[in-house]
C-alpha cells in the first residue's frame, strides 16, 4: 500500500525559507505526477504545484509562483517543495499527493484535489510575523 510521508515543516519567521520533503513508500510502479497542496484553518485545500515524475517538468500555481520550486529525487522516491520569502499567510498544513496515471498522451498538469489518488498526513508550517 502506498504511503506518503511529509516532513520539514515547522516554525519560521516571515521572509525565511523552508524545504518540505515527501517520501513515498510501497509503490509498485512510479506515479504519473506528484502534487503539493496546503490548507489553512477555515480555508479550502489549495493547489501549489505539481511535478511530472518522468521528466521532472513542473507547474507552479500563480499564488506561489516566483518563490516556490518543486523538485524530485526519483531514486529516493522523494519530492520536494522549496518555498522562499515566506509570509504569515503561508501558514497552513502542507500536503503532498500522488497521481497514479494520466488520461492524456501529452504532459498534463493536474491541479484539482479530486484528481490525486493518495495523500500524505501533512506537515504544519507556521510563519511568524
Amino acid at each position: 500500500q502506498v504511503q506518503l510521508v511529509e516532513s520539514g515543516g515547522g516554525l519560521v519567521q516571515a521572509g525565511g525559507s523552508l524545504k518540505l520533503s515527501c517520501v513515498a513508500f510501497g509503490w509498485s510502479s512510479s506515479p504519473y505526477a506528484m502534487g503539493w497542496f496546503r490548507q489553512a484553518p477555515g480555508k479550502e485545500r489549495e493547489f501549489l504545484g505539481t511535478i511530472i515524475w518522468t521528466g521532472g517538468s513542473t507547474y507552479i500555481a500563480d499564488s506561489v509562483k516566483g518563490r516556490s520550486t518543486i523538485s524530485s529525487d526519483n531514486a529516493k522516491n522523494t519530492v520536494y517543495l522549496q518555498m522562499n520569502s515566506l509570509k504569515p499567510e503561508d501558514t497552513a498544513v502542507y500536503y503532498c499527493a500522488s497521481k497514479r496515471s494520466s488520461t492524456y498522451i501529452e504532459v498534463y498538469y493536474y491541479t484539482n484535489i479530486d484528481e490525486y489518488d493518495k495523500w500524505g498526513q501533512g506537515t504544519q508550517v507556521t510563519v511568524s510575523s
